[in-house]
């Protein structure tokens, strides 16, 4: 089912900024002196109003990234000013390539449509499929669901 209402969504789905990130380091030194900056870092995100949810991911052999979404982008923005992020971004990039080799972040904001059903539904608990599926930008209508 479209929808505009997400307050019985999970916290992810409640968020309307996405933060993608990730940090290919130097070797597993550098990997280790992160943790340092890292947990303050992550509990300092965690207890800041407009926090909803992220998660860490890795790739082989030395890349750390991070998902993480806010209520808003202010929220996500105020975050990225926060002193240990601040702290650790300086620690990899003020140094040349001694820390880190590469890293790339993305924002991301939600369109305030999108598609619910089952538990997570804020409307009345039905569950019903849409007739028709999302335009493309290159079309005015989307196609129908089912097939006639």
């Amino acid at each position: 089912m479209r929808t505009t209402d997400f307050t019985a969504a999970p916290p992810q789905g409640q968020a309307t900024a996405m933060f993608i990130g990730a940090t290919k380091y130097t070797g597993p030194l550098a990997m280790l002196h992160t943790i340092r900056t890292w947990f303050p870092m992550v509990r300092q995100m965690k207890r800041m109003s407009g926090y909803r949810w992220h998660t860490v991911y890795y790739q082989f052999p030395y890349t750390i990234g991070t998902i993480a979404f806010f209520e808003d982008q202010d929220a996500m923005l105020k975050f990225a000013r926060s002193r240990h992020h601040r702290d650790l971004m300086c620690w990899l990039t003020d140094e040349g390539a001694n820390n880190a080799t590469a890293g790339f972040i993305r924002l991301f904001s939600a369109q305030p449509h999108g598609y619910s059903n089952g538990s997570w539904r804020a409307e009345d608990g039905s569950m019903s499929h849409m007739p028709t599926w999302t335009p493309l930008s290159t079309e005015s209508a989307g196609p129908p669901v089912h097939r006639s």
